[in-house]
């Protein structure tokens, strides 16, 4: 039996949420792929993070994701910030978040970021095109993590290898999770 990356207690407490919801995890990560940029879409509610992480923990897949450093610096929840995969990012520098993700993809033998293009779970009639920049420069795919609230379930799509064009490749990704809906429909529209 192959070693858990996740601790047995997080996998759990996932199987138990998705048991509760009444969800069902689909797709996986493909063996193959140490590296990866991982798309979350549709993001429209903060239970966004709560199902997605529950299915990387079924998964066993050590997802990461940014967050604003004064989540991972708070003295009460910076700890519970820091163990569901939180890699802490400091805004009030002029830094570039694409060459911190490249350099992280540099110094990791295995690492899956995971991003929320749209930055908000408002609706956003573009979305950010970071994801897609550190996934050309450090050379490795990008993978279609989804939450389809309409069938209650979440997973792993198709891995789509950036090309370099970006509109020829987003229309690739869109049409994707076109056929996925958010817990508010209307806030993630693609």
């Amino acid at each position: 039996m192959a070693v858990r990356k996740t601790s047995t207690f997080w996998y759990y407490i996932a199987k138990a949420i998705f048991g509760v919801a009444g969800w069902r995890q689909t797709g996986q990560v493909p063996p193959d792929i140490k590296k990866c940029m991982m798309i979350a879409a549709p993001h429209t509610s903060n239970w966004d993070l709560i199902m997605a992480r529950a299915a990387f923990y079924i998964m066993d897949v050590d997802v990461r994701f940014t967050v604003k450093s004064e989540w991972t610096e708070n003295p009460v929840l910076g700890w519970l910030v820091k163990s569901i995969g939180a890699l802490p990012v400091n805004r009030s520098r002029n830094n570039s978040l694409v060459d911190g993700m490249v350099q992280l993809f540099k110094q990791h033998e295995e690492l899956v970021i995971l991003i929320t293009p749209e930055g908000t779970r408002a609706y956003q009639p573009k979305w950010r095109k970071g994801f897609y920049h550190a996934a050309v420069e450090a050379g490795v795919p990008i993978l279609l993590g989804f939450l389809d609230y309409k069938k209650r379930e979440a997973g792993v799509g198709p891995v789509v290898w950036p090309t370099g064009d970006y509109e020829k490749d987003l229309e690739v990704i869109k049409a994707f999770y076109r056929t996925k809906t958010g817990r508010f429909p209307k806030q993630g529209v693609l």
